[in-house]
């Protein structure tokens, strides 16, 4: 059961990185030639460059996405808030393992959602992001604090 579970969680996780580069090669054509590439925490663009800007995204994507490939594949090369011991590695290296892949999906929907703001702020400086910002970052917090209970419980 567990095996099904990551087996969907990788291929979800995947396809979000292939349709961020679908999504990104697909609207590169119609983009001016300076594109926002950092904004402040009011949402208004602060920093400009050249449209290739736009492949940064995916290309830090998919750093990541084999970075936690690897953390994945070799769970004891991973940091644990708790000391592994015989008894509760299988629980830990479950848990790490889903996190990770959680943190992936989250990660990546971030990007998304920076992705297709910044294309749509492009043309039109009233745009806003889909998803607030705030909304995504404290996503990611209460994560790592679900994260961090179950590790406590399963110590």
């Amino acid at each position: 059961m567990e095996n099904t579970l990551f087996i969907i969680f990788d291929v979800f996780n995947f396809g979000l990185l292939v349709f961020l580069w679908w999504f990104t090669i697909k609207n590169y054509k119609t983009l001016p030639q300076t594109i926002p590439i950092h904004f402040d925490f009011d949402g208004k663009a602060d920093g400009f460059g050249s449209k290739k800007y736009s492949f940064l995204m995916p290309v830090v994507l998919t750093v990541l996405y084999f970075l936690f490939a690897f953390i994945v594949r070799s769970p004891e090369s991973a940091n644990y808030p708790v000391k592994i011991t015989a008894e509760n590695e299988d629980a830990q290296f479950m848990i790490m393992e889903i996190f990770i892949r959680w943190l992936f999906t989250l990660i990546t929907l971030l990007f998304l959602n920076s992705q297709d703001y910044m294309f749509r702020y492009s043309f039109d400086e009233n745009a806003k992001p889909r998803v607030p910002m705030v909304s995504a970052i404290f996503s990611v917090i209460g994560s790592l604090i679900i994260l961090f209970v179950f590790v406590g419980i399963f110590k």
